[in-house]
């Protein structure tokens, strides 16, 4: 079978085309930085304790601290991509070895597929704010479905369209938007930093949720400096744009409306003049979330399945999202989401300072038959635990109770100043470096 050479082979035994260069990694991750309820999530980003608010400084700058530290995280998984040219999922095989490589895995699909379902809502939200009701919500989901799988088939002419034409748009959009925003509201903040360190977590916390996926664009990366600063420079700056147009979105929604529905943060965008046009293109470019996951869903499987056409993957996730977004309250899936995406802060600690520092970058076997590696199981559950006794981060309220119940047990103090990301990086991290000097040590 001959393959196209720019595109992603059909499966994993295919020969990965490096083609994307700087500007299309950095567009590609622009545009995902870019949310619409990014836009809603400003109201937990001033005040992310429910009872100390920011002030408008102390908010920017946790975003800006929070989506560099986030970004630096996702820059350096992507780099692993770039030289093996191997995805995301398959690259932890080095880690793991091939079988136990299955675990993170099926949780990456688990998470994937729930993000995509999740976007199509969103998808269909933000066309239901433009055209009201006259439209029935699954006409709009089917076909941002549709959308999304047919972007999937096609990945790396999807990220090359974008770069030429969806991110100018998006650009665009963002500052009309803005320039509207800054004349019509003034936040209501409090002048606190007191919940600083929670709000660079949450902030973090939106950044890394990219780290399984990283990778799968990366590997089709012409350098590595390429795609880590496409994803530090691209995502972080429309992050901070994102997050910052939100806060006063919220300020003219009214952050009590925002709270008990947060689609009402679409009303100040399509009131605005021009609001109809600008706001479809932000609701178009919502697609390249939900086509990243089910992409991203798609050579997960091939993990499993190295040698299954991706196309019919693409298809299949494809149908399972659209179903999904119509028959699940995805709304309140979400927190569930949030707790299978902590498995991923801890195990990029992990591979970054296996792979970085310990020297696995030139060991990296990535094989169908990559042999087991039990100990680095290790560091990336006493990470996991790390990140739920330190975050400050509501997710579901039975399972933040355990935690809680957890510290209370121990005698953990939970202070203001702690941060779950930082916390389970660090943990991850530095039990994996004391697993490999004793390893070192012990060869010697």
């Amino acid at each position: 079978m001959t393959h196209v050479v720019d595109e992603v082979p059909l499966t994993l035994e295919g020969e990965p085309p490096k083609i994307l260069g700087l500007l299309d990694q950095g567009a590609l991750w622009a545009n995902l930085g870019v949310s619409l309820l990014g836009f809603s999530g400003a109201l937990f980003l001033i005040n992310p304790l429910g009872n100390a608010p920011l002030s408008l400084a102390a908010a920017l700058t946790a975003t800006l601290v929070g989506s560099l530290i986030g970004t630096a995280m996702v820059g350096l998984s992507a780099i692993p991509g770039t030289r093996t040219g191997q995805p995301s999922m398959v690259l932890l095989r080095g880690l793991f070895g091939a079988r136990l490589s299955y675990i993170p895995t099926v949780l990456n699909i688990v998470q994937m597929i729930g993000w995509g379902a999740f976007e199509l809502w969103v998808i269909a939200m933000g066309a239901t704010a433009i055209f009201g009701s006259a439209v029935p919500y699954a006409v709009w989901v089917i076909a941002a479905g549709v959308l999304t799988t047919t972007l999937s088939i096609w990945p790396l002419g999807s990220v090359r369209l974008l770069r030429r034409y969806v991110t100018i748009a998006v650009v665009i959009a963002m500052i009309w938007f803005a320039v509207d925003f800054l004349s019509r509201a003034q936040p209501e903040t409090g002048g606190s930093w007191a919940a600083f360190a929670p709000a660079v977590d949450y902030v973090i916390a939106l950044s890394v949720s990219w780290v399984p996926l990283a990778a799968d664009f990366a590997r089709h990366s012409r350098s590595s400096a390429a795609a880590f600063t496409g994803v530090v420079g691209g995502y972080t700056l429309a992050q901070v744009a994102c997050l910052g147009l939100g806060v006063y979105a919220v300020a003219i929604a009214g952050s009590a409306a925002v709270t008990a529905d947060g689609t009402a943060v679409f009303g100040p965008f399509v009131a605005a003049p021009l609001g109809a046009l600008f706001f479809a293109v932000l609701v178009l470019r919502e697609a390249d979330q939900s086509f990243a996951n089910v992409y991203s869903t798609t050579v997960s499987l091939q993990n499993l399945m190295p040698r299954v056409d991706r196309r019919i993957f693409s298809v299949a996730v494809g149908v399972l999202t659209v179903a999904i977004a119509l028959v699940v309250d995805v709304f309140s899936y979400g927190a569930f989401l949030g707790v299978i995406g902590a498995v991923f802060v801890p195990m990029f600690a992990v591979l970054a300072v296996d792979y970085f520092v310990l020297g696995g970058s030139l060991r990296w076997d990535t094989r169908e038959d990559a042999p087991a590696r039990w100990s680095m199981l290790v560091p990336w559950v006493l990470g996991f635990a790390a990140y739920w006794l330190t975050t400050s981060t509501p997710t579901v309220e039975r399972w933040d109770n355990m935690w809680k119940d957890v510290r209370d047990s121990i005698g953990f103090t939970r202070e203001p100043w702690m941060n779950g990301a930082l916390g389970a990086a660090l943990v991850a991290a530095l039990v994996t470096l004391a697993i490999g000097l004793v390893r070192r040590r012990a060869r010697r």
